[in-house]
């Protein structure tokens, strides 16, 4: 068999790095070619009406970037993606994910929407009911980002006001501030719908984030069933092959955070001793065997 492993080519990082190593150790062992592009936006216009692409043969995409309109065109073109293209559109824009899981039983933090903004307004009656229904501090997040770099807590009317400004052009939104989950976290990784390795991120700094890709740490855990329970039914009902999503601990119970198709997995590897790169593979393979 023959696979493809797909990375963003403007995001070099070591994550990425470990990423592609992984699989393609994990692939190789199970007797697949493995080859790693990350520049397959060359290789795939729209030509003569069509969708053009120039990529050699492959079993198999593993699809390791959040670029939707690629992924849509490398099916299109006939490739099968894992993950496909409609679970990462709706897992990488956090508020499509909010509403997609909706109304399935899943815990979540309040969350208002920030309007579609044509015009360069201050609105502050948006910003009074985004205080009235969610309170300070209110946890703001670009609908698209990674690693916590575009989630921020405002603290005050002012550092509301002062966020809104910023992202006001932006997709984003507003979320109720779990509290007594400042600064930690559970990252569980799902594949084929169950959870396989779990972790506790702990913030080292102080910081209400506690991504590891920002300095946090991950130790292991033997997760409750509840919070395995809310990252299988999250990815199963996002259509996510595999995936890591992010756990709140509220005195309430497990509160979803976000789900991510391209997730990181060293340090869950590390940390729990678990092969996640291998049973991703496995995963795999038994879909592909089975077309």
């Amino acid at each position: 068999m023959k696979a493809i492993i797909a990375v963003n080519p403007y995001y070099d990082s070591a994550a990425v790095d470990y990423q592609c190593a992984r699989f393609s150790e994990e692939f190789a062992a199970r007797g697949v070619s493995v080859s790693v592009s990350r520049q397959i936006k060359d290789n795939v216009m729209i030509k003569d009406g069509r969708v053009s692409c120039t990529l050699p043969d492959a079993d198999f995409v593993v699809y390791l970037d959040k670029d939707k309109h690629l992924a849509l065109m490398l099916e299109k073109a006939g490739y099968r993606l894992f993950n496909s293209a409609e679970a990462i559109t709706l897992s990488d824009d956090k508020m499509l994910s909010y509403i997609k899981l909706a109304g399935n039983g899943i815990r979540m933090p309040d969350t208002v929407s920030a309007p579609l903004l044509y015009v360069d307004k201050s609105d502050g009656a948006f910003l009074a009911e985004v205080e009235d229904r969610l309170g300070l501090p209110v946890v703001v997040k670009e609908n698209f980002g990674s690693i916590g770099k575009q989630v921020y807590l405002a603290r005050s009317k002012e550092g509301l006001k002062r966020l809104y400004e910023e992202l006001k052009h932006k997709p984003h939104l507003y979320q109720k501030f779990i509290e007594e989950s400042r600064g930690r976290d559970v990252r569980v990784a799902v594949v084929g719908g169950k959870a396989v390795a779990a972790m506790e991120r702990r913030s080292t700094d102080g910081d209400f984030r506690s991504n590891v890709g920002n300095g946090g740490t991950g130790v292991k855990i033997n997760a409750d069933a509840e919070v395995l329970k809310t990252a299988e039914e999250a990815c199963k009902k996002l259509g996510l092959d595999f995936g890591g999503a992010d756990i709140l601990l509220s005195d309430d119970g497990p509160v979803l955070c976000e789900v991510n198709s391209n997730m990181f997995f060293e340090r869950t590897e590390q940390v729990t001793g678990v092969n996640v790169a291998g049973l991703i593979a496995e995963y795999i393979l038994s879909k592909t065997h089975n077309l």
